[in-house]
């Protein structure tokens, strides 16, 4: 953890767009003060996975092709899946031209919400129900929290998530529904 990389993913012709993500600074560095970027999500298809060069292709569902660099245990979990399932990569857009992803997630892959821990330390997800019109806005219920180790999943029913290092906080505000969700990092 505590590096960043960065670079261009060779041999991948006729990408519309090229996102390149890896481990990110640690959370603790962020200054106090600083409000984090909001998260956004890419929903599409998977198109491949390059376990080579550690990426991660999809098509996005406006018909935009993606490639993000992940770390070789997340590629090696969505190698399992195939050609044309579901993906989300939930990111936060820390500069115009840098994203760093939180999650990795193949909805409908599994009959529940599962997360697994594969940020290299333990986390803290905190989940809340959505409001009644299925966003994450504005919660209302109470926040729950599962602590999860490296390495480790849990179930989380809440339809509103977010996860954060042991002992700092984050607001739920991410959905990613019944399925398998890869953490890659997670923010205060």
């Amino acid at each position: 953890m505590g590096r960043f990389q960065s670079g261009v993913l060779a041999g991948l012709v006729g990408l519309t767009a090229l996102a390149l993500c890896g481990p990110a600074p640690r959370a603790s560095a962020q200054a106090p003060s600083q409000t984090p970027a909001p998260t956004k999500s890419v929903r599409g298809k998977l198109l491949s996975v390059d376990t080579g060069q550690n990426s991660v292709l999809m098509t996005e569902t406006n018909g935009g092709q993606m490639a993000w660099h992940f770390d070789a245990p997340i590629v090696a979990e969505a190698a399992r899946f195939k050609p044309g399932d579901p993906v989300i990569v939930i990111y936060r857009q820390t500069s115009p031209k840098q994203k760093r992803v939180t999650a990795l997630a193949f909805p409908g892959s599994a009959k529940t919400p599962i997360y697994v821990n594969l940020t290299g330390e333990r986390v803290v997800v905190r989940s809340a129900a959505a409001a009644a019109d299925g966003s994450c806005d504005q919660t209302s219920d109470p926040v729950s929290e599962s602590t999860i180790p490296s390495g480790g999943l849990a179930e989380i029913m809440d339809g509103c998530w977010c996860c954060a290092p042991v002992g700092a906080t984050c607001t739920p505000g991410t959905k990613s529904g019944l399925g398998r969700a890869f953490l890659a990092q997670c923010f205060k």
